[in-house]
Order: C-alpha cells, then sequence, then structure tokens
C-alpha cells in the first residue's frame, strides 16, 4: 500500500461512509439470517408437532393416553441429532402443533423459546395478547417472561387506563406485592 492509499483511508470523510455502508449491509443481512433461522426451526418443529400428533391418533380423532411415545422419541431424536428433544422440549413441539394447527398463524418474529413461554398459556386471549406485544414491541424471551410475571394483561384488563398500564410495562415497572397490580390505575 502505497504513501498516498494510508492518507485517503485514514482521513477520508468518504471512507468513513463506505465503512458505515457496509456495516449495515452485513448487520442486515446477519438480522435477516437470524431471523430466517428462528422461522425456520419453529416451522419445523410445527411440522414435526403434526407428525406426532398423526401418529399418537392413528387416524383416530383422539390419541391413546399412557404411551411412553414422547420419552422414547426425545431419547431417540437426542441419540440421533443431539441436544433439544428433552422430553419437556418434545412436549412443547408437540403443544405447538396443538395450540397452533394452523402454521400461517406462526409469527416469523417469534422464537421456538417464545413459543414455549406462550405455550405455558391456557386462556387463548392472554396467549395472543403476549403473542402481540413480542411482536410490536419486539421482546426477546427474558423481557416476555418478566412481562407474563407482573401479569401485564391481567392488569390491563382490570384497568380503565390502559395506555397508561402499557406505558408503565414499557418503562419496566415490576410487581413486588399484590397492589403493585393496580399501580397504573392509581397513577392515571
Amino acid at each position: 500500500m502505497g504513501k498516498n492509499d494510508t492518507q485517503i483511508i485514514n482521513g477520508d470523510a468518504d471512507y468513513d461512509e463506505l465503512l458505515k455502508r457496509v456495516g449495515d449491509v452485513l448487520a442486515k443481512g446477519r438480522d435477516s439470517i437470524a431471523v430466517a433461522v428462528k422461522s425456520a426451526i419453529v416451522r419445523s418443529y410445527w411440522e414435526i408437532g403434526q407428525y406426532i400428533i398423526e401418529y399418537e391418533q392413528k387416524g383416530h380423532a383422539k390419541a391413546e393416553y399412557g404411551s411412553d411415545l414422547l420419552n422414547r422419541l426425545a431419547h431417540d431424536l437426542t441419540e440421533r441429532y443431539g441436544k433439544g428433544f428433552s422430553r419437556s422440549n418434545v412436549v412443547y413441539i408437540r403443544k405447538l402443533y396443538l395450540v397452533y394447527p394452523k402454521s400461517q398463524t406462526l409469527s416469523d418474529q417469534l422464537s421456538f423459546s417464545h413459543y414455549i413461554e406462550l405455550l405455558k398459556l391456557d386462556d387463548e386471549l392472554e396467549r395472543s395478547f403476549y403473542e402481540k406485544e413480542c411482536e410490536t414491541e419486539h421482546w426477546g424471551v427474558r423481557e416476555l417472561k418478566r412481562q407474563m410475571k407482573s401479569m401485564l394483561f391481567h392488569r390491563i384488563a382490570l384497568s380503565s387506563d390502559k395506555n397508561e398500564v402499557l406505558r408503565l410495562a414499557r418503562e419496566g415497572q415490576i410487581i413486588e406485592k399484590p397492589e403493585d397490580i393496580f399501580a397504573g390505575q392509581r397513577a392515571a
């Protein structure tokens, strides 16, 4: 590299702009890859859940209970494909299909870890609420757990000022005692 090349690289605003643009393209590409991988995992697990249900039901409307299928499947999948197929994960993979019977209803923005937390909720409306908040607010799994633990859905349902409760949630209000659930109502 010649003297002029070094001079251009070290003090050139155009070069800084080039470096920024290249960095932006790389960041965007990496984000796209991460979204594609998350989506592929969720869709694959949904399809595996479908196969499990079909196998369990063998053409009948309901499955036979008491089978050791999930234990056996978890063991064999782990042996063949490595980590990620504990019995509890296989249970959630199965449940993913049961709760979301149409794969089109799955969000490309959520990871399987998000879905594990959402699948812990029995109430469809509550689950849908947290799913939408994850998408809108770009919550990670840790934030989703925090908001679920703080009973955000229930606070909003009980509140006369739903926007205030959402604002407090975004600011990170923590529930430490039962009275804190109603903090959004008193603040208004």
